[in-house]
This record gives structure tokens, C-alpha cells and sequence, in this order.
């Protein structure tokens, strides 16, 4: 065999037995698989698995305590993300790594600045930012404008386009769509075909299971720090997938119990703020779920900030447990009994320094006080008990919440409004980047509390969840709100019609 047959045949990436611990926490044992030169190949498993430190060693944030790394044949041992990329091993994490009061064209180029005689050549940064975005179907996207000011998707996609500017020959992409529209996601699934095309290796990290079947072609599963299968995704059924990331059949995804409906606990009428949304009228029910779909900017968030009394009401009326509140403060709001889960956990839903023993109960302490101190004993049982009713992966309550893994600092933020005893959720994607195992927790947690006679405004980009999940579901589009109907009476041809604009809507009731 030559030399050019035998590189052909060997692994672009090469993973042998690698582990790493830190302190007593073993996050991989022992950890192997191998990726083609040109493949796109999934890595699958529940938050706490061990991907996120895996992705970590390959890009060269982490130092694996043992196993070897091999890249084209030779062996890989990145310093530094820096290293790693100079390689051509590049990394798109989940929780986006951004600087927020540079440019669009800053951050794309950050690190990778053209240069001469000292000076950025800012024509040619400009012509790169252009193409990146470009490759990425985003060529709209303002270049002077502040990260800042971007949306979440936005910004998830200039971390993309930073990605593409280095031609990397490995990309390692931990939940790219997170926070992505059908419309991004389907233009992303071209770029990674390109891609793949080109022999790039891609290393594509979801908790969709659907996406990995649709852009994979091979798949290895983490459970507990090690890796218990792989193989071609063409002969992988989800029932197998599923089986292996949680060690476990999982029966039922979306549980779903009869219960009643009761009075109104939620009324909105005309409800606008100053700049979205434009007109909402709900009625939300005990026992009820009622879903909201949207493309990214049609408004839903801004709906759930506005009933919260984060953002301002410039008309219509609000009303809560039948009577009139249309202009309250998150104080009252929480005193009333109204929790809101944020979609932007990391900048908004919590405090990331604290421990999640503080996370989870700083909205009423009260139960845990005397005379206005807090007994830490009391405090801890109670976030054992949230801990373990949610299967949070910690060490104990007095470890940082920053420490955790995406899915479990979504956990921590959910269980405050538990904690909190909400008589009605605003919960805005809480199942974002959560894995398959959590989310079937979340679900039945859900269902669990509408049984309970508390009513949820369910909001998601992922349409089986919503048509599992929830009773009722509308679409709001450029800031409105459709008709709100029964689960039976949607399909998902009929969502995505209703959230581009293309379907007769009507008052919501």
C-alpha cells in the first residue's frame, strides 16, 4: 500500500483512552473514538456525560490527565485554544464566547487580525468578516454594529462565522441550533455539507437527536465519562440512542395526563410593548399549557419580559387571578405568585458566582430565616431537595452554579420557581440545551405541575416538544399573536406557515 492509500485510510481524528479528572469528580474514563477525514460525526449523551470536557481536551482548554490525541497521523497535543486552532482544530461553544462591545467584523477576525507592519489591515479584515458570513447565508448582518446589541442567534452566528475564517480541517460544534430559527438551521446543515465536502471533519455536539440523524453519518454515545457505542448513524434507530445515553429504555418522551382546566389565571388584552409585541391577547387557564412558536424576533420573549414587568407596557391591559394589574414591577410579579425562566440563563437567569443553594432560594427566603439571617442548614436541605427532585449533577448545594453544566444550571433555574411556588410559569426555551434523559424530566415536571392546577406559558423553537407537550398553542408573527387552538388542531406545516406570515390569523382567545 503507498504512502497516499494508507493517509487516505487513516482517521483525520484519532481519540485514545483519554480521561481526565477533576479533584474527586472523574469526568472522562477512558474515552475513544475515531473521525474521517471529511465526516460529520455526532457525539451524543445526557449534560454531565462528559462531551463539554471532551470538546474541552480537543481544542485545547483542558490537558487530558491520560490517553493520546492523534490528528492526520501525528500526535496532538494543544497548549492552548490558540494552538489548537493555529492546528486546525476549531471550537463553537454552546454558552457563546464573545466580546460584546466589539463589532460583528472585530469579533469574527479577533485572534486572526491581518496584519502589516504592526497595523491592521482593516480592508482585507473587513473582506474576510463579509465571506464568513457569507458561507453561513448571513450576508445582512450589520459588520459595525455591537455584539451586544445582536439577538442570541445573532450572535450565535458571528461564533459560527469566527469558526469558518480559520478553514479549520476539524470543527467541533456543541449545539450550534440552540438558539437558531428553521431558517438558520437549514442554512447551517448547507454549510456543514459544504464543509464535508471540502474534507472537513466535523464534530457535531445536540441534544436534537432528529438533527443528528439528519447531518450525521456516524455517531459515538457518552454515558458517565465513557463511551458505550458508536457506529453508523444510516443503522441507528433513536430508540437505540436513547437506550445507550441514559442506560435505560425511556418509555414515554412526552407524558400527558388528563386533567381539568379550570378559571382564568392569566388574561391579556392588547398587551403591546414599545417596540415588541405589537398586539397580544391570551387567556391562560389552571391546568393549563399553552405553547408559543415564533421565529427569532417575532416577539415571544419580549411578550414574557413584558408580562413580568421587566420591560414596559405602551397599552393594553394585564390581568392576573381576575383583577386588573397591568403595570407592576418583578417584585410584585413574584409576590403575586408569576415566576419568568429567561431564555439567556448565563446573562439572566442566574448568578453564576453563587452557589446554587443561593440560586435556588434568593427569591423567597423567607422560609429559610430567623430573624433576618439565613440558617445554612435549612437553606441546603432545600436545595437538596430541588437537587434531587431534578437530578441535578453536583457535588453538593455549595458548589458555584457556574461550575455546572449548561442542561444543569437550566435545571437550577427552573427549580427556584419551584422553590418559589409560581402559580403561573413564564418559561421561556427551558429545555434549551438540556439532553434527552432531562428533558423527559422537564416534561413530566410540567404535566406534574398543570395536574397540580398551575398554569405555563410554554415557549419553544422545537415544534415536537410543543406538539407533545402542550394544550394549547399559538404563533406569533412580527409581534402579533395568532389564534390560539388545541394541540389536535395544528400540525407543523401549519406552525411554520402561521410564524412566516403565510397563514390566516385571528384574536387569540
Amino acid at each position: 500500500m503507498s504512502a497516499a492509500d494508507s493517509s487516505a485510510l487513516m482517521p483525520r481524528l484519532r481519540v485514545e483512552r483519554v480521561a481526565k479528572r477533576f479533584g474527586q469528580t472523574v469526568a472522562l474514563d477512558g474515552v475513544s473514538l475515531e473521525v474521517a477525514a471529511g465526516e460529520v460525526h455526532a457525539l451524543i449523551g445526557e449534560n454531565g456525560a462528559g462531551k463539554s470536557t471532551l470538546m474541552k481536551v480537543l481544542s485545547g482548554a483542558h490537558c487530558p490527565d491520560a490517553g493520546s490525541l492523534m490528528l492526520n497521523g501525528q500526535p496532538f497535543e494543544p497548549s492552548d485554544p490558540l494552538h489548537a486552532r493555529n492546528c486546525g482544530v476549531a471550537m463553537i461553544y454552546q454558552e457563546l464566547n464573545l466580546a460584546p462591545d466589539l463589532s460583528v467584523e472585530e469579533n469574527i477576525l479577533l485572534g486572526r487580525e491581518p496584519v502589516a507592519f504592526g497595523w491592521i489591515r482593516r480592508g482585507e479584515r473587513r473582506c474576510s468578516a463579509m465571506r464568513a458570513l457569507e458561507e453561513i447565508g448571513q450576508p445582512q448582518m450589520p459588520l459595525d454594529a455591537p455584539v451586544r446589541s445582536l439577538t442570541i442567534a445573532q450572535q450565535q452566528l458571528v461564533e459560527i462565522a469566527r469558526a469558518l475564517v480559520g478553514e479549520p480541517r476539524v470543527l467541533i460544534m456543541d449545539e450550534p441550533t440552540s438558539s437558531l430559527t428553521q431558517v438558520d438551521t437549514e442554512n447551517l446543515f448547507r454549510v456543514i455539507e459544504r464543509m464535508s465536502q471540502r474534507g472537513v471533519s466535523v464534530i457535531y455536539i445536540s441534544h436534537f437527536l432528529e438533527e443528528c440523524q439528519r447531518v450525521a453519518s456516524r455517531y459515538t454515545v457518552l454515558r458517565d465519562g465513557r463511551s458505550v457505542g458508536s457506529g453508523a448513524m444510516a443503522g441507528a434507530t433513536l430508540d437505540r440512542i436513547i437506550q445507550l445515553m441514559v442506560g435505560r429504555t425511556v418509555d414515554e418522551i412526552y407524558p400527558r395526563t388528563s386533567r381539568s382546566i379550570g378559571e382564568p389565571m392569566l388574561e391579556l388584552r392588547g398587551v403591546a410593548g414599545l417596540a415588541k409585541p405589537i398586539c397580544v391577547n391570551l387567556t391562560l387557564h389552571a391546568g393549563e399549557i399553552v405553547g408559543l412558536f415564533g421565529l427569532v424576533g417575532a416577539g415571544r420573549t419580549e411578550t414574557l419580559r413584558a408580562v413580568f414587568g421587566l420591560d414596559c407596557l405602551a397599552k393594553g391591559s394585564v390581568t392576573v387571578f381576575g383583577g386588573e394589574d397591568t403595570h407592576s414591577s418583578p417584585a410584585k410579579r413574584l409576590a403575586k405568585g408569576i415566576g419568568l425562566l429567561s431564555e439567556d440563563r448565563k446573562e439572566e437567569g442566574l448568578l453564576l458566582g453563587r452557589s446554587i443553594a443561593d440560586n435556588l432560594t434568593l427569591t423567597r427566603l423567607s422560609l429559610l430565616t430567623r430573624l433576618g439571617i439565613v440558617n445554612g442548614l435549612v437553606q441546603a436541605a432545600a436545595a437538596g431537595k430541588w437537587m434531587a427532585k431534578l437530578d441535578v449533577k453536583a457535588s453538593n448545594a455549595a458548589q458555584p452554579v457556574g461550575e455546572l453544566s449548561g442542561g444543569n444550571q437550566q435545571k437550577i433555574a427552573l427549580g427556584r420557581l419551584l422553590h418559589h411556588e409560581a402559580e403561573i410559569l413564564l418559561l421561556d426555551e427551558p429545555t434549551r440545551g438540556i439532553d434527552v434523559g432531562s428533558k423527559v424530566q422537564i416534561y413530566r415536571l410540567m404535566n406534574e405541575l398543570a395536574g397540580q392546577g398551575k398554569a405555563l406559558v410554554f415557549v419553544s423553537s422545537y415544534l415536537p416538544e410543543l406538539l407533545g407537550v402542550c394544550d394549547r398553542i399559538g404563533v406569533m408573527c412580527r409581534g402579533k399573536l395568532s389564534e390560539l387552538r388545541p394541540v389536535d388542531n395544528w400540525s407543523e406545516q401549519e406552525i411554520i406557515r402561521a410564524a412566516v406570515g403565510q397563514a390566516e390569523t385571528g384574536e387569540a382567545a
